[in-house]
């Protein structure tokens, strides 16, 4: 083999192995969707529970789609605002010869597979706050719009190395604390406003009766599958650029080590934070996912001591935050608000705090500021908002948004059709 040859074999290697990596991730992102599936199911009672298991399955089965038609499109095109740049867009087309087989091409499906999966999932963000009283046709209009166009939307701005809130801001995510989870967060609190409490959750003075889910242990299953579908998460945040060192998306560099390091501080921090607050073995469990939200967006500059202790902070402001919105009105079934949209603003805004002043990877982009993340912040808590808001009050006034109260108490398995416990089980649970 001569040296030519031996270095083109190297170069085709280190791609192969790229690409492997990525596909696996995602592989593993799978796993998150299955998790929240056990979560919704089990955080229901048994009259809604394959209701609430169907519409997860099914926001995941119109992502794929809807994310091959347009929301890859907005990625790669809306990176400078709402303006289109055709050029950079021509790739993410659906007829363009990146978006199918082609043996010039192995990175691209995987690549936009990962950023399906991310769509997926905060589709599945949005949908466990909303059980027991959405109508399904409704829901999977809004987790369309929001995983196909809201959050890609946030990834174009924040999570692209030429977005516009980087090359302005220094806007800095690592984990998607802000472009996943705020927008999903503040989606969902958009969406439950409108769509209102299930039957029976509020007493008419306000005070709050508590309704349980059929299943606490398949709810902490489910929680401990989404921890294990984060490994697959936050790893495809990873980039290998082929010279020997790894990146983080905005080209800057980091390594597994790192990432490895604080994702189970994180875990750890959160479900400690969450047991310590509450005793409840449900948000020790949300606490996991507190703790890792709180500190995704800066797990790759950060200490592990440290996320530690800003993951722990995450799982006592989770429930916190519970409640607040709570004696506000809002049935929130499973805290998605306060674990994601809560949790992801002390991720972003952490940033700021603690890695304000690290330096940008190249010249374009500012130093890391608190101005810069707090800026940030606000455009994702209105990016998810403002969408989740005013479509779910369309939706309202056109009488399609919430089941009857008479549906509601038959059980939402209704739209169904059929039973998840056929014995052994009363119905009424």
């Amino acid at each position: 083999m001569t040296p030519e040859e031996l270095e083109a074999a190297i170069a085709m290697t280190t791609t192969i192995n790229l690409e492997v990596y990525y596909y696996w991730c995602t592989a593993i992102m799978i796993l998150i969707h299955a998790g929240f599936m056990m979560y919704e199911m089990g955080a229901s009672r048994v009259k809604h529970v394959l209701a609430s298991g169907t519409k997860n399955i099914l926001a995941f089965a119109f992502m794929i789609p809807t994310f091959w038609m347009f929301g890859w499109w907005i990625y790669l095109a809306m990176i400078n605002g709402f303006v289109p740049d055709f050029e950079a867009g021509q790739y993410g087309v659906p007829w363009s010869e990146w978006m199918g087989p082609n043996l010039q091409d192995n990175a691209s499906g995987v690549f936009w597979g990962a950023f399906t999966l991310f769509a997926c999932t905060t589709a599945s963000i949005m949908s466990g706050s909303v059980i027991e009283r959405i109508r399904l046709s409704s829901f999977l209009i809004l987790a369309v719009v929001l995983g196909s166009v809201a959050w890609i939307l946030s990834a174009s701005w924040g999570w692209h190395p030429d977005g516009w809130m980087v090359t302005k801001w220094g806007y800095h995510d690592f984990g998607a604390s802000g472009v996943v989870h705020i927008i999903s967060g503040f989606f969902a609190l958009g969406i439950l406003i409108p769509l209102g409490a299930r039957v029976g959750r509020f007493n008419p003075d306000g005070s709050a009766n508590v309704i349980r889910g059929h299943s606490l242990p398949m709810t902490m299953v489910g929680l401990m599958l989404i921890v294990v579908g984060f490994f697959g998460f936050l790893g495809g945040c990873v980039i290998y650029s082929g010279t020997g060192q790894w990146t983080n998306i905005y080209g800057m560099p980091t390594t597994l080590s790192a990432i490895c390091f604080n994702t189970l501080m994180g875990v750890a921090g959160g479900m400690i934070g969450g047991y310590a607050m509450t005793r409840d073995p449900f948000w020790v469990m949300s606490g996991a996912l507190c703790g890792i939200i709180s500190v995704a967006a800066g797990m790759d500059l950060y200490y592990p001591g440290f996320t530690f202790a800003l993951a722990f902070l995450g799982g006592i402001i989770g429930p916190i935050s519970a409640k607040f919105l709570e004696r506000f009105g809002v049935d929130d079934a499973v805290g998605a608000v306060s674990v994601h949209g809560t949790c992801g603003i002390v991720g972003v805004l952490g940033v700021g705090i603690f890695a304000g002043g690290y330096p940008a990877f190249s010249e374009t982009v500012p130093t890391i500021t608190f101005g810069g993340q707090f800026m940030g912040m606000l455009v994702m808590v209105a990016l998810g908002f403002i969408p989740g808001y005013v479509l779910a009050m369309i939706l309202k006034a056109c009488g399609i948004l919430r089941a009857s109260e008479p549906i509601q108490e038959m059980g939402m398995d209704v739209e169904v059709e059929n039973t998840a416990y056929p014995e052994g089980m009363a119905s009424n649970l």
